[in-house]
């Protein structure tokens, strides 16, 4: 068993689109078209044939943002991303524009920093030791 495909609850599929493609640099694989919405997934230009990420519309599910809010509210991130480098990722992320709720912080084998996703999440990118 395997992890192929995970999701991300976004209020915007389009403007997600941009942020995680333009910003955070991944790229898109798969879209269909769903009525209103889409089935639309990004992956890794690292692992191009890896785990897909699908950038779910919370419009339909209203507990969906409730629970995004409450996370925020708490600073908890909603899912993690690994880089190389923390500290060089929150530089060119920070020249974006991407605000982070979070600077790099080192705790013990793993960096991490938080940025706002302008989806309604904080994710967290970590490096690990």
């Amino acid at each position: 068993m395997r992890i192929n495909l995970t999701s991300l609850l976004v209020d915007d599929q389009e403007k997600a689109l941009r942020f995680y493609t333009d910003v955070l640099g991944f790229r898109k694989k798969t879209e269909v078209p769903l009525g209103d919405h889409r089935w639309l997934t990004v992956v890794s230009p690292e692992a191009p044939d890896g785990v897909e990420l699908v950038l779910e519309p919370d419009v339909a599910v209203p507990a969906a943002r409730t629970y995004k809010a409450a996370l925020v509210e708490a600073g908890i991130p909603l899912t993690s991303f690994a880089v190389d480098d923390v500290r060089a990722e929150y530089d060119r992320l920070k020249g974006f524009g991407v605000r982070f709720t979070q600077d790099p912080v080192d705790m013990g084998p793993v960096t991490v920093a938080i940025l706002d996703d302008t989806c309604g999440n904080l994710i967290q990118i970590a490096q690990y030791a």
